[in-house]
């Protein structure tokens, strides 16, 4: 092994000086090196964005996985570089038990067909919260690991470096002063009190030498200001660099924004489609003394938005005591009719109301008396009811 006994003594000796340097500031006994305001103020945003960081990473794992043994087992899976296996949602397990207790309780009962029909759509929704755990973790969280593994141990890596200089820098600035005081004592009072001629020639050449010993100084500190300037402009970049991070978070966010709103649309989806199937299965318990769901009131527009609607049967679309809406003889309004974009696949209940596809545009408009929660649809010579929450109106 090969052991450099004289770098490890100069290597001693440079974390020696850096440690008395270090004390001796704490103490208020020697002077510091101040960095220029701009600078403070970097290292400030760049500590701010790491906690930060850190603290929105954490509980974004915390919304995407609520068990902290699972997410102590992925920690430990990643760190040995090896695959996460692949764990059932609770939507999944719950439509499990749905299914098993149907098949134990009959399939063909009332309860044991509702028990599956539910088990489906939970199904769904464990797969739809699978997908949106794959689809966060890739688009929001590796990113803000990949900045606090990577980018943020390289500041921190250059901030460390940049205060050992600095350091270094202000011990030459006080070897200096010392050296320069020695030389003006020596200067002005010379001993040649001392009469055998070895001390005497000590005492005649100490000026000379105190004089060696500022030049060195000078030129230790000269060395040390520029190691500490290139590495001050390095430290510059990488704190700069931090703008740069932002916007690089700021797209992941909108990607989690993103996949966060398909994922709950896919449930609400899910969620109106089960509701329509349980509506028309034979034996299934329907309320039918209270609406399906609390109007919602045009004042509030706050519990609109919070309020997640619910399709109302086609029964409750007339008013009480009135016929139905017979849609052969309904006109459309002179005006108030507008363009509207389905959002998802719609299967019509009966013959008063109109079949959807995705994406296609189709001309709505509302007739007075009508349910909030429905629209008259027409799409060429073919017109009936459609639900609103399917629709993105234009104009």
């Amino acid at each position: 092994m090969d052991f450099n006994m004289k770098k490890l003594a100069s290597d001693a000796g440079i974390f020696f000086t850096r440690a008395v340097q270090f004390t001796e500031e704490k103490f208020g006994q020697a002077e510091k090196t101040e960095l220029d305001a701009h600078f403070e103020n970097l290292l400030a945003r760049a500590d701010s964005t790491k906690n930060w960081t850190e603290k929105i990473l954490r509980q974004t794992e915390v919304l995407l996985q609520p068990n902290p043994s699972a997410r102590v087992e992925e920690f430990l899976y990643e760190k040995l570089d090896r695959k996460v296996p692949s764990r059932v949602t609770n939507g999944e397990l719950l439509a499990q038990y749905m299914a098993e207790a149907a098949s134990e309780l009959g399939p063909t009962t009332p309860y044991g067909k509702t028990l599956i029909k539910v088990a489906e759509a939970e199904k769904h929704l464990g797969a739809a919260e699978r997908d949106f755990i794959h689809t966060a973790s890739i688009n929001f969280l590796t990113p803000l690991r990949n900045f606090l593994e990577g980018d943020w141990k390289t500041i921190s890596k250059e901030r460390r470096l940049l205060q050992n200089r600095r350091l270094d820098l202000d011990a030459c600035k006080a070897r200096l002063k010392k050296a320069k005081a020695a030389e003006a004592k020596a200067t002005t009072v010379p001993d040649f009190q001392e009469t055998r001629p070895r001390n005497y020639i000590l005492s005649a050449s100490a000026s000379a030498l105190w004089n060696d010993e500022v030049d060195k100084a000078e030129q230790e500190l000269r060395v040390a200001q520029t190691e500490f300037d290139r590495q001050a402009e390095v430290t510059r970049l990488l704190l700069e660099g931090i703008s740069s991070t932002h916007v690089n978070h700021l797209r992941c966010l909108h990607e989690f924004v993103k996949s966060q709103t398909t994922y709950y649309a896919q449930c609400y989806r899910h969620m109106l489609d089960l509701q329509k199937q349980l509506g028309r299965f034979p034996g299934t318990f329907v309320g039918a003394s209270e609406p399906a769901s609390p109007p919602l009131s045009s004042t509030s527009p706050t519990t609109t938005a919070a309020t997640m609607p619910v399709v109302p049967s086609v029964a409750g679309l007339a008013p009480p005591g009135e016929a139905a809406l017979c849609l052969e003889e309904v006109a459309p309004p002179a005006s108030g009719t507008r363009k509207a974009r389905v959002l998802y696949d719609y299967e019509a209940a009966d013959s008063s109301e109109l079949a959807l596809l995705a994406d296609e545009l189709i001309t709505v408009y509302s007739l007075p008396g009508m349910d909030p929660d429905w629209l008259i649809g027409e799409r060429g010579n073919k017109k009936g009811k459609v639900p609103v929450t399917y629709l993105e109106l234009l104009s």
